[in-house]
C-alpha cells in the first residue's frame, strides 16, 4: 500500500521538478536578452511595415528614416554640442540635488525638532510642479546651463531627502540601544547601523532621481535654450521633421539607460562592501 501511494508522489516530485527547470531556462539572461531583440525587432518590422500605409509618415517617421537621422545628428558638430550641453547639466544637476538632499536629510533626521518644524515645509515646496519653476530659474539665472542645473537639481534632491530622511526615523531602536549597552559610540552606531540602514533607500533615490534630472533638463531646454538635446527636440517638432525627432529621443533612451546601469553598478557595489548584497538576494528571489 506504501509503494502504490509513493508512486504518484514520486511522478508529481518529477513533474515539479521538470517544469521548474523549463522556468529557469526561460528565465536565463541568455534567454531574455534574445527576447528582449525579438520584441523590439518585431515592433521595427511593423513600424516599417504601417509607416505610410496605415500610420501618417509625417507624424511617425520609418526606422530607416530615423537611422539615417541619427547617423546624421551623431556625425555633426552641432550635434554633439547638444549632447555633450544636456550631459553636462544632467550630471551637474543630479551631483548638486542629491548631495543637498542628503545633507538636508541628515541634519533633519537626526534632529527631530527641526524635522517636526521644516518637514511640512519641503512637502508644501515638492508639491510646486518643478516644470512651473522654470522661468523663475530663467529669470535668476538667464537662459545658460545654470537655469538647466538648478531645474535638474530639485527632482534627486527631493527623492533623496526623504528617503534619507525616512530612513533615519525608521532606524531599529532596538539595535541602537544594544550597541549602546555594549560600549558602542556615535561611530560605532554610524557604521553598524545607520549606514547599513540608509544604503538601500540612498541608491533607490539614486535611481529615482536620475531620470528625474534628465527630465527637469529636457524640459528646460524646452521652454529657453541655444543648445542642448531638449533645443533639439523642439526644433525638430517645430519643423515637423519626425524622424530627427526619435533620434533625439533615440539619444536620450541611451543617456537613460547608461546612467540607470551605472547607478545599478555602484549599488551592488557598495551593498556587497557593506555585507548587504545576501539580504537583498532572497527578497528578489522570492520576488
Amino acid at each position: 500500500m506504501v509503494a502504490t501511494t509513493d508512486k504518484p508522489v514520486r511522478k508529481k516530485t518529477s513533474a515539479v521538478a521538470t517544469t521548474k527547470r523549463k522556468s529557469d531556462r526561460w528565465q536565463s539572461p541568455l534567454t531574455l536578452v534574445a527576447l528582449r531583440i525579438v520584441v523590439i525587432a518585431v515592433v521595427l518590422a511593423l513600424w516599417q511595415l504601417l509607416s505610410g500605409p496605415v500610420l501618417p509618415e509625417y507624424a511617425v517617421s520609418k526606422p530607416t528614416d530615423v537611422a539615417q537621422a541619427l547617423v546624421k545628428l551623431l556625425g555633426s558638430e552641432s550635434g554633439w554640442i547638444d549632447v555633450r550641453a544636456t550631459l553636462i547639466e544632467v550630471v551637474a544637476g543630479f551631483s548638486m540635488g542629491v548631495t543637498l538632499g542628503t545633507v538636508v536629510g541628515l541634519v533633519l533626521g537626526s534632529f527631530s525638532l527641526a524635522g517636526r518644524v521644516l518637514e511640512p515645509l519641503v512637502a508644501a515646496f515638492n508639491g510646486i510642479p518643478k516644470i512651473a519653476l522654470a522661468p523663475l530659474f530663467l529669470l535668476f539665472f538667464g537662459i545658460g546651463p545654470w537655469s538647466k542645473i538648478t531645474i535638474a537639481m530639485i527632482g534627486p534632491a527631493f527623492v533623496t531627502f526623504y528617503n534619507i530622511y525616512l530612513g533615519l526615523r525608521l532606524r531599529e531602536r532596538e539595535l541602537m540601544e544594544i550597541v549602546q549597552v555594549m560600549g558602542g559610540r556615535r561611530h560605532h552606531l554610524l557604521t553598524y547601523v545607520t549606514i547599513p540602514t540608509l544604503a538601500a533607500p540612498f541608491f533607490a533615490a539614486l535611481k529615482t532621481g536620475g531620470p528625474l534630472a534628465i527630465l527637469g533638463v529636457i524640459g528646460a531646454e524646452f521652454i529657453a535654450s541655444t543648445e542642448g538635446i531638449g533645443h533639439g527636440l523642439f526644433t525638430s517638432a517645430m519643423n515637423l521633421d519626425a524622424a530627427a525627432t526619435f533620434a533625439g529621443l533615440i539619444v536620450l533612451i541611451v543617456m537613460t539607460l547608461t546612467l540607470n546601469g551605472l547607478l545599478t553598478w555602484l549599488d551592488k557595489l557598495a551593498l556587497k562592501r557593506l555585507g548587504l548584497i545576501a539580504r537583498r538576494r532572497p527578497a528578489e528571489q522570492h520576488a
